[in-house]
């Protein structure tokens, strides 16, 4: 008798947990992932599918993530360290992740891998003189922007407008075409869609 009424509360109290980890389970692992992921498809249907940037019906890139340009008649990005290879999200067979040196400001080796940036930059374009903007030199803590500063897009132009045999005030006014503004109008700063940027220029020329 006393092993039924221990075995009845037992009963009792598991079905409210039970009936309440099935609600819960979907609501929060089917409902709501549904409408979440329904409401992004029609309000966001290019950020809900990764912000895929295609050219002739193949995808390219992506305007989140930066991609890796080293030929010098193109814009060049940021730096990466995501590994001896820039990060390549379309290349299954060499697919990087995010990572950041974790190099301090005291580092010799971070002197020297900036000190070699600057070379090479300077080896790119002997003729600029300007400032080499810190962007240009310094990876991200992701090794992923998209984006390189006006400043940085700005000092690459006369090397881009002389390989490709554009007048720099050209090339120029396609930078400020594809110029961001802060976001909502005050976070952050300007900046420039390196890919976008590049896929503009080799529709021109």
């Amino acid at each position: 008798m006393q092993h039924q009424i221990r075995k009845n509360r037992m009963l009792h109290q598991l079905r409210p947990a039970l009936v309440l980890f099935t609600l819960l389970t979907i609501l929060t692992g089917s409902l709501y992932p549904l409408a979440v992921t329904g409401i992004a498809q029609v309000a966001y249907p290019d950020q809900a599918n990764g912000s895929l940037v295609e050219r002739d019906g193949v995808p390219v890139g992506s305007t989140l993530i930066g991609q890796a340009f080293s030929a010098p008649r193109y814009f060049w990005p940021r730096p990466s360290v995501t590994s001896n290879a820039p990060y390549t999200p379309f290349d299954a067979h060499a697919l990087t992740g995010s990572s950041g040196s974790n190099l301090g400001p005291l580092s010799q080796m971070l002197v020297d891998t900036v000190q070699g940036r600057v070379e090479a930059l300077q080896a790119a374009d002997p003729g600029n003189l300007l400032p080499i903007p810190v962007d240009l030199v310094t990876a991200s803590a992701s090794g992923l922007d998209p984006h390189i500063s006006v400043a940085a897009a700005y000092y690459q132009v006369p090397r881009v407008a002389r390989l490709r045999g554009m007048a720099e005030a050209d090339v120029t006014a396609l930078v400020d075409r594809y110029t961001e503004g802060r976001s909502f109008g005050f976070l952050g700063e300007p900046r420039v869609n390196v890919l976008l940027l590049n896929l503009a220029l080799d529709k021109i020329k």
